[in-house]
This record gives structure tokens, sequence and C-alpha cells, in this order.
């Protein structure tokens, strides 16, 4: 192999390490993964063209803010499509039973959770991606700075109304509790079997249910505010959904959440937020583009 070859591997393996990290930085920005995956692969090749011209002594250091500047870049476009978008926007969800290839695993920190997510979609695309920088990602303000084109002075000023929004707007969620399991368990089991006076006991009296169908019909073009009609529209729901088509719990962007199959393909993706025993927050994704291709669950019946 030529010095170059032996360079290039060199890159390709460091620059392979550190995907996961970059392909979680690209989506807490954008908010898609297939962006993401395609942000983290043309910052690749922008990798080797810089390394060309001179060498990249620390090729994580370089990747974050070669990424997170593109990802910037893909969220200010998005933002215009998403204000002509049909109903509400959701983000892509993460979903931990999906089989794919290792190159393309996203990291992210515990507490970015779906809600999470949606709430940043309230953010400028500045805020948000100087919230995600520093907060999820632990870089400071002098080299967000670089990636926002902003001062470090202003970059604080961002970070502060950033973390003020992102207060008042995160649900506050259970992890782990003895009663997180229990509303849980007894959500899904009232969601599998039509039960509305199941759902009434677990939905919280002010909860929000929000659908993402990107104009396909059964999806709420509005989100649906209150306990009453939240359960009804599960209800409904799972009262149209065909004799084959089966509830599988699964985690979603590390929290609880289920998918609904039919065969092997993904119908929607549901995500809810649990509080002191109640359900604070229902997101469910119908859009075929955000859905999971393949998912690694066991067939009907176990096994």
């Amino acid at each position: 192999m030529t010095a170059r070859a032996d360079r290039l591997a060199d890159l390709a393996a460091e620059y392979t390490r550190v995907r996961p990290r970059l392909v979680g930085i690209a989506y807490s920005v954008i908010g898609t993964v297939a962006e993401a995956q395609d942000v983290v692969s043309d910052c690749w090749l922008r990798l080797t063209e810089a390394d060309e011209r001179q060498a990249v002594r620390d090729v994580e250091a370089w990747a974050v803010v070669a990424v997170a500047r593109r990802a910037l870049d893909v969220l200010r476009s998005a933002r215009v499509r998403r204000e002509e978008y049909v109903g509400p926007w959701l983000p892509e969800p993460l979903v931990a039973a999906v089989s794919e290839d290792p190159a393309d695993r996203v990291t992210l920190a515990d507490e970015v959770s779906f809600a999470l997510m949606v709430v940043l979609e309230t953010l400028s695309p500045a805020e948000r991606t100087t919230w995600v920088l520093h907060e999820v990602f632990g870089m400071p303000f002098p080299e967000i700075a670089g990636v926002v084109g902003r001062s470090p002075a202003a970059v604080r000023q961002l970070a502060v109304r950033a973390r003020a929004h992102v207060a008042a707007g995160t649900p506050r969620t259970d992890v782990g509790s003895a009663e997180h399991g229990r509303a849980v368990a007894a959500f899904l089991r009232a969601v599998g079997q039509g039960d509305l006076r199941g759902l009434l006991a677990v939905l919280d009296p002010e909860v929000v249910l929000t659908s993402d169908g990107g104009g396909r019909p059964g999806a709420a073009r509005r989100p649906v505010l209150g306990a009453d009609r939240v359960g009804r529209f599960l209800v409904g729901v799972r009262r149209k959904m065909p004799a084959d088509q089966r509830i599988v719990p699964l985690t979603v962007n590390g929290g609880p959440g289920f998918a609904v199959l039919i065969g092997a393909a993904t119908r929607f993706v549901c995500s809810f937020s649990v509080h002191k025993g109640w359900i604070k927050r229902v997101d469910i994704v119908v859009a075929p583009a955000k859905l999971p291709r393949e998912l690694a669950v066991p067939p009907p019946g176990g096994g």
C-alpha cells in the first residue's frame, strides 16, 4: 500500500470508531436518521479532502465540528419544508429493537428522550444546535461559537434561552420506578384490548397526544388534548386495526413505547412519557418515511 492509502485506512478506522457519536449529534440537531447519516457520510469526504491539504491530527474533534456545522445547515433548510408539512411534524423515533448495521448506530445520552426531541423542534436552529452540543455532548462555548457563527458571549445567551425553553417544555418522567412499570404495563394492556376505562385509569387528565402521519388518513391533524379525548382516540385506532396486526412493546429513544406490526411491516410507532404513574404525553409516528423497515422482535407467540 502507498503512504496515502495507509493514511486513508487510518482515517477510516478512526472515523468508524466515532461514527455513532457523529450520527447522534446530527440526529439530535436534525431529527431524522437518514439525513443524519447523510451528513456524516458527506463529512467523511470532506475529512479526506481536508487531510490531503493538511494532516488532520484530531479526527474526532475535526469531525464533530464539521458534522455540527453541516447538520445546522440541513436543519435550516428543513425548517422551510416542515412549515409546509401536513399535520404535526415529529422526529424520527430511534427504536432499540431495530436490526441495523453497526456503522449506522446512533449514540445518544440517556436523557435525550423522544419528548425532549419534540421540544427541541420549538427552538431556533442556532438555539437547538447550541443546546445539543453543550448540554448533550459537552462542547465548550468557544467551540460552539465556531459552529453557529456567533461570538462566545452570544452563544452563552443562546444556551440560556434554549435551556429555559427546554426546561419549560419537557415533561417530567419517571425512570425505572415500580410505579413507572405498573403504568407502562397498564397502558399497553389497555391499548391492546381497546379498553377505554383502563386507559382513563393511567392517562393524566391533561395528557397530550400528537400524531405525525404526513397527511395519511387516520392520523390526527392537530394534537388531541385531555384524557377522555386521547383515550377515545386510542380505542378508535385499536378498533380499526385488522385482526392480524399486533402490538409489540419496545424502547423508543430510551423510553417506553410500542410498535404496531402487520407481518414484518411496521404500521406505526408510539412513544409515551410517564410521571408519577400517569401517562403525560403520547406521540404516534405513522409517516412511512420515519418508520423502521425491520424490527428485531420475536414472532407471535414468542420464540
